[in-house]
């Protein structure tokens, strides 16, 4: 783990190949903590998933640069529109000049064509794109675990899930990386907040990510995980029906 950001803490490590977590720590007033996760891929188009919220841009910018050039950045993605996602997405269309914003269809239409300096490259459910050795398959999760127009990215060649705001681990001082159970402290942490949309068709579009056959976890929030993730899915499937 490399340290990019001595006051803050942000720090990157390499989850997958070619793919890096870059994390920083929030301690919250009156105990606790949390943290928020974007994910780089490196690649002939580079690409940034989550842009981190307005305020912490020169924080992530920071830890990007200290991979690879951030005017080299093709595509900025996220899952949905919220400020942890994207808040920063105009900032980092204007140092990276050759970038645009990378989306489903509904969050282009509802939101990125108006909100973003230029225009988004809008992906269809199920469809693909190659970043040069790495491939991003796009999949439409509405409502999972809230927004309408929620999707997730599966990077191929690494069976990397970038899982945007599934298996959301409170704390501050995690690991970057694990293969300890993360379900129950997602789940207390879900219970807690009752962040969930309760969507009816949860249990389908789990199963449609569990059939990608992850065995990278790129949470948004907590550590990443590693092992059987098409397990780990199902299991969340079954909690919320539970």
């Amino acid at each position: 783990m490399t340290v990019t950001n001595s006051r803050s803490g942000t720090n990157v490590y390499e989850v997958s190949d070619g793919i890096y977590r870059i994390n920083t720590p929030v301690v919250i007033a009156g105990g606790g903590g949390f943290s928020f996760n974007q994910y780089l891929i490196v690649d002939d188009d580079p690409l940034l998933f989550h842009t981190g919220p307005r305020k912490m841009f020169p924080l992530v910018r920071e830890a990007v640069a200290s991979v690879l050039s951030v005017e080299r950045l093709r595509y900025i993605a996220f899952s949905h529109v919220e400020a942890d996602e994207c808040g920063s997405l105009n900032e980092w269309l204007a140092v990276a000049p050759q970038s645009m914003p990378l989306c489903g269809r509904v969050a282009a239409m509802v939101s990125i064509e108006d909100l973003a300096d230029r225009s988004p490259r809008a992906l269809a459910d199920g469809e693909a794109l190659s970043l040069g050795t790495h491939r991003v398959r796009w999949f439409d999760t509405p409502h999972l675990p809230h927004a309408w127009e929620c999707g997730f990215l599966t990077e191929e060649r690494t069976r990397t899930l970038l899982c945007g705001d599934l298996f959301t681990q409170g704390g501050s001082d995690l690991p970057p990386i694990t293969e300890s159970d993360i379900l129950g402290s997602s789940e207390a942490f879900r219970h807690g907040m009752d962040y969930f949309s309760h969507t009816k068709n949860a249990h389908v579009m789990l199963g449609r990510l569990a059939a990608t056959a992850p065995t990278t976890l790129a949470c948004m929030h907590g550590s990443a995980w590693r092992g059987d993730g098409a397990k780990l899915l199902r299991d969340l499937a079954d909690a919320l029906s539970a």
